[in-house]
This record gives structure tokens, sequence and C-alpha cells, in this order.
């Protein structure tokens, strides 16, 4: 079937007018030669054929320009704080209850091979949002303060290219870097007021207040607890590397009400499109969720991730130094391993049911026809992978991340596309799907081939950066990593998807790490303070 827009009709009933017009007038110039008046021979032929003109362009006039702002697409923006490919839509493991997920990707793509630009949440979202590597930016660090990057002096955000596109922008929840618990240059909000139309809680403080599940200890920048998790053990990490069940239900919680106030948005009647933007901060730790979502997971049905003695024997000097393998050993010895994957699954529990309530508003709302929906996270998460916790490195369990997009009209529902790609890969996409034009300043590529058809082979690598000169490429079927000090770890992931085994110093697989050294950044900045 052929759909005609309101401009094509109008066209179509134009050239009707000038057939009409010239065929009215040969007709009456053959009838009556001698007639001289206005409306009559080729006159009135002319006269139609003119007005009809006239009132095309006047009302493709009209109708263009409200066309145009129909048009364009809303986007709903949605950040999950370190959450890695435990999700069934990646298979990192198979038994966490995700269902919520499941449903956004069975309306869209699941990108299977995403990964984060830096393993860290200061550097990845101001990369999400400027679209500008951190090798570029010099922007390494949680600490560093983005805008004061050469680079990212005069960078247009996300919101303030909705903002200039004659959107709404509105954000809640941490989206650019911010942590809870504490207000050094560390932890302290990276939110920039001013870019935003309106902010929950507020335009200076991007976090509803968290629920500690005892007493805390508020000093001038920073709030303490005494541990839940094996509190007087010897060689105890820092406090907040910490977990247990809330008494307090979802409703009491910070995340809950970030949604909250986003399904109160969804519910407004908006005269112009909107760009809004969610953040849900779980599963970052501390994993302090209610009971319910510890209950899902049983401690006798908890299953260890799959590790190899010895794993970092091979590994490089630089790999090795980010590695919190204090962290494992107290785990271990205490054997708190278990606990401390049933929290960070029930984290991701609690996240989802979070997603869910946001979906049911959205489908429900009067903009489900009408919104881009992108989902993704910040970087990935050890949970004792190679002796390790939490991020901070350039293995996969670092760099791997959940990305969806839904775009009406254009992505595939419930499709997969296994090519690698980065999460710099949403700033031009969003661009290009919202009707705008390419901006050469970003570093990332459109997605746009990939929604239109999920299965096409692109060859492409993609780069995680930590550090200056530290960084990870990752194709579709291999990992090779580069360290400022020249040293190299190879990993393939056909033979080898859990990383055990480093190939670099194999002479057979010379040319693959040449070939993929080409995908390393040119620049490399000093690191911002």
């Amino acid at each position: 079937m052929i759909n005609f827009s309101v401009i094509d009709l109008l066209y179509i009933f134009t050239l009707f007018l000038i057939i009409l017009g010239l065929a009215w007038g040969g007709i009456k110039q053959k009838q009556n030669a001698t007639i001289h008046c206005f409306f009559a021979g080729r006159h009135l032929g002319w006269f139609v054929i003119i007005a009809g003109c006239f009132f095309t362009l006047s009302f493709s006039t009209i109708f263009s320009s409200c066309a145009k702002d129909v048009k364009k697409p809303n986007v709903l923006f949605i950040a999950i704080d370190d959450l890695n490919d435990w999700t069934s839509i990646l298979g990192g493991r198979s038994n966490v209850y995700t269902p919520n997920m499941d449903r956004l990707a069975a309306q869209g793509v699941v990108f299977t091979n995403a990964h984060c630009a830096a393993p860290a949440c200061n550097p990845s979202r101001t990369s999400v949002f400027t679209g500008i590597r951190p090798s570029t930016s010099g922007v390494y660090f949680n600490r560093s303060h983005w805008r004061s990057s050469p680079a990212l002096k005069n960078a247009v955000t996300i919101p303030e290219y909705f903002r200039s596109n004659g959107y709404r922008v509105v954000g809640g929840g941490k989206l650019f870097h911010a942590l809870s618990w504490i207000q050094t240059d560390y932890g302290k909000s990276q939110n920039e007021p001013e870019i935003w139309d309106e902010y929950f809680p507020s335009k200076t403080k991007p976090m509803p207040d968290f629920v500690w599940p005892k007493e805390i200890i508020n000093e001038d920048e920073r709030i303490s607890w005494d541990p839940l998790a094996a509190p007087n053990s010897e060689n105890r990490p820092d406090y907040f590397f910490d977990w247990g069940p809330l008494k307090e239900t979802d409703e009491k919680t910070a995340d809950y009400k970030v949604v909250d106030w986003a399904i109160e948005e969804l519910q407004k009647k908006h005269e112009k499109p909107f760009f809004q933007a969610v953040g849900i901060f779980r599963p970052h730790i501390p994993w302090f969720v209610p009971q319910k979502y510890f209950d899902l997971y049983p401690l006798e049905n908890i299953d260890l991730p799959l590790i190899q003695e010895n794993d970092l024997d091979d590994c490089s000097d630089v790999g090795k130094s980010f590695c919190k393998r204090k962290w494992q050993e107290w785990i271990v010895k205490n054997d708190l391993w278990k606990e401390s994957i049933q929290a960070y699954m029930a984290s991701i529990s609690y996240a989802d049911a979070q997603l869910g309530r946001l979906l049911d508003a959205f489908e429900n709302s009067d903009y489900a026809d009408n919104t881009i929906i992108v989902l993704w996270s910040d970087h990935g998460m050890h949970i004792g992978e190679k002796e390790h916790w939490e991020k901070f490195t350039l293995w996969e369990e670092s760099t791997r991340v959940p990305l969806i997009f839904v775009a009406p009209g254009i992505s595939k529902s419930g499709t997969r596309s296994d090519e690698a790609v980065n999460l710099l890969d949403i700033y031009p996409t969003l661009v290009e799907l919202s009707g705008g034009e390419p901006n050469i300043a970003l570093e990332g590529k459109s997605l746009m081939p990939l929604l239109q058809d999920p299965f096409l082979e692109t060859n492409r690598a993609v780069v995680t950066t930590f550090g200056k000169n530290n960084h990870g490429v990752r194709s579709k079927r291999w990992r090779y990593i580069h360290y400022k000090d020249g040293s190299e770890e190879l990993y393939d992931h056909q033979n080898d998807p859990n990383e055990f085994t480093n190939i670099a110093y194999n002479k057979e697989f010379e040319k693959i790490k040449k070939d993929l050294a080409k995908w390393l950044p040119e620049i490399n900045n000093d690191s911002v303070k």
C-alpha cells in the first residue's frame, strides 16, 4: 500500500488543476474563439493554474511547518548504573530475573557486543553525553571535572543539542557522574544545571536521598556507616563495598522516586517534543535493596563465576595493577562470594522492576508511537572474575554493557546485532533518528544502518580507554589490549570467551594484533584534573 503525506496530496492536486486548466482552455478556444470574457477560454485555464499553484504553495508551507513539529520523535533515554552482562538478553548469567529488560528488547534491537568508552562512571558518562572519547578529552577518571577539559569546553551535550532543536529537556536521577554518599571531587555531582529545563529532585541535587539499612554518620562531605557484611573481619575493604536487604518497601527507595517523577512527566500533555533522561542508580554498590529481591535468589541456588586458577599469570603488570585482589582475598576468606552475588543480582532485579514501572507508564501514555527509547549502562562489573571486583579494567566484564534501541518505524522488533559498537555511538544515532545533520565533532558512529538491518556486517572494532595510553580494542571476535608500557594482551572470544588465555605473544597472531592496533586512538591527551 502506498502512503501519501499531506504535502504529496497537495502537489497531486496542483498537477490535476494544471491539467484541468490546460484542458479547459483548449476546449473553450475550440468551442468559441470569439469569447473574450476573463472567465472563459484560455483565460479561465490560466486562472485555474495560477490559483492552484498559489493554493499549493500557501498550504504546503503551513502543512510542512506543522508536519515538521509533529514528526519530531520524542526520546526516552534510560541509564542504568554498573550493569554488566548478567542479563538474559546478553547471557552473562542465565538465572537473573530481568523480565522488563527482556520486554524492552522484544520491541527493538539489542546490541550484544556493546562496550563502554571508559570503565568508570565519570569518563563513560561524559563520553556518552558529549560524544567525545576519553583519550581526546583527557577525562579518564571519576575525579576529573569534565567541563575543564579544553576539548569539552564548548562541547554541546545531548541535552543541549535537543534543547537547541526545540525540545523540552528534562532529567532525573544519576545521569552525569554523582555518588550518594561522598561529595569530594571523586563523588560530587558533575551535572550541569543550565543544560536542563527541569531536573529531579533538583538541578543541583541529581539523586533523591537514599535509604540506608542502619544509622549513618553524616560528615561534611561523606556519609558513612558500620558495614553489614562481615563488619569486624580482618582486612575488610572500604565500608561502601557492602550489601544487605532493606526492611523498607520499594516506595521509600531513591530509584523508585526517580521513576515516580518520570511517570508524572509521561502523563503530562507536552506541546513540544521532549528528551526525557532517567537515571537508575542500582545495581551500583552498596547493594541495599528491599528483602523481596534477595528472596529471588536463595544462596543454595547460586553458582560462582567460572574462574581459572592463576588467571592473572599471563596478564600485563599494568592490567594486574588495576585489580582489587585484596577484595577477592577478603571475599574468599570470609566465604562471602555467594552472598555478594546474591546482593548484586537482587540489585539488578530491583533496577529491572523500576524499569518495568517506567515502561508501563510509557506504554499507556500518548507518546508510545512516536518515541525513541535507548537503554544503556555506563560500564560492566567484575564479580570476582580475574580476581577483581567493580570495574576499572579493560577486560570484558568491565567493558561489555547492555544497549537497546527502539526506534518506531525503523528498528526491527526482537532482533539482535552482534557487531562491535560503542556507547559513543548513542549521540550520533539519536541525532540521525531525530532528523538532525551529522556532526563531525562526534567520535562515534550512527547505528542507523544496524537498526535498519541488524544482520549487517560492519567489520568494525571499538575502543575502551582507562587512563592515558591504556586501550582495549574489541571486534566481533577479538579483544586486544595495549597498555601504556607497551605490554599487550589478546583474547580470542570464539575459543576463549572468558579471556583465560593471553595469546598476544604467539607469533601466529601478529597480523591480528597489527590489524586491531589500527583502531587505537591517535590522540592521547593528558588527564584532566
